[in-house]
């Protein structure tokens, strides 16, 4: 699963560490969803699309299947 995160996070000019704590997460699990090795819970991808004011299909960009 691809996301916007790293594009949203850098135009805010936020640290991984600072979306971390907004969100209720570890820099650690942000930078392995960056990544593409950790997809987010429905309920953290809800809380970092809140945080930046988008729909979670407006941060989390599902790849459908052919």
């Amino acid at each position: 699963m691809n996301t916007r995160i790293k594009e949203l996070r850098k135009a805010r000019k936020l640290s991984q560490e600072e979306l971390a704590d907004a969100v209720g997460t570890t820099r650690q699990t942000i930078t392995s969803i960056e990544t593409g090795k950790y997809i987010a819970s429905l309920p953290l991808a809800y809380r970092i699309a809140k945080y930046f004011g988008l729909k979670i299909e407006d941060v989390f960009l599902l790849e459908e299947e052919e």
